[in-house]
């Protein structure tokens, strides 16, 4: 049995990077559960008021039962400054849910996502999960996110590099039906956001790897007992 755990800084970060990846780890039989560090309406009401909230946090369960997640958490601290709140706190929720849960295999956002509130997740979530003190987590992963990896800045430090990719071209009509789900953020091509976008990521990292959809990640840590 593995025990995934997808750690995503805002609402549907997880479906774009990892949507694919939980169709196929649920159908196997593994269980996944997400994590949704942020609230908006608590960081920003002015930009984020408390009924949109609402309503994507349930747009988000209902990508979630579609795809089999087991569980979705929320944690409420604030977007978008995450930078406000002190890093050891949100390295402790995650922590609780990584023991609580016997979380082997940790997927996370990338560091050099243009949004700080990606990167600062990125840091809480390798705290949350260092391999000290029986810490069940064997596998790290780092998920790219549409309108986050690719419009960041292109420092050579910071660029996303694939080094494993999951075939996800049986379950490629799932991502985009999960994603659909999301209709207050769900934009019209060429948004990155956009379902044709989303597919279109799917074939490039596919044809990376001579498949015909794909998804990307950056291997952060793997212990092979």
């Amino acid at each position: 049995m593995i025990n995934i755990l997808i750690v995503a800084p805002h609402v549907d970060d997880e479906v774009i990077g990892c949507a694919g990846l939980i169709a196929k780890s649920t159908k196997a039989g593994n269980k996944v559960y997400v994590v949704i560090v942020t609230n908006g309406n608590l960081g920003a009401p002015e930009l984020f008021p408390l009924e949109g909230t609402l309503k994507v946090r349930s747009e988000a369960l209902k990508a979630h039962e579609f795809l089999g997640v087991e569980k979705t958490f929320f944690l409420d601290f604030p977007a978008p400054r995450l930078d406000t709140v002190p890093a050891y706190k949100i390295s402790l929720a995650i922590k609780e849910l990584i023991f609580k849960y016997d979380i082997n295999t940790l997927y996370i956002p990338h560091r050099g996502d243009i949004h700080k509130d990606h990167g600062i997740v990125f840091l809480a979530s390798l705290v949350a999960a260092r391999p000290i003190y029986d810490c069940p987590v064997k596998n790290i992963y780092a998920y790219e996110t549409l309108s986050e990896t690719e419009w960041a800045p292109p420092y050579g430090d910071d660029a996303f590099i694939p080094t494993e990719f999951v075939d996800i071209t049986e379950v490629m009509e799932m991502k985009l039906k999960a994603f659909s789900f999301y209709e207050t953020q769900l934009k019209e091509f060429p948004h990155s956001r956009s379902l044709e976008a989303i597919e279109a990521l799917a074939k490039l990292r596919g044809s990376t790897v001579g498949k015909l959809r794909s998804e990307a990640f950056s291997v952060i840590r793997r212990i092979v007992d």
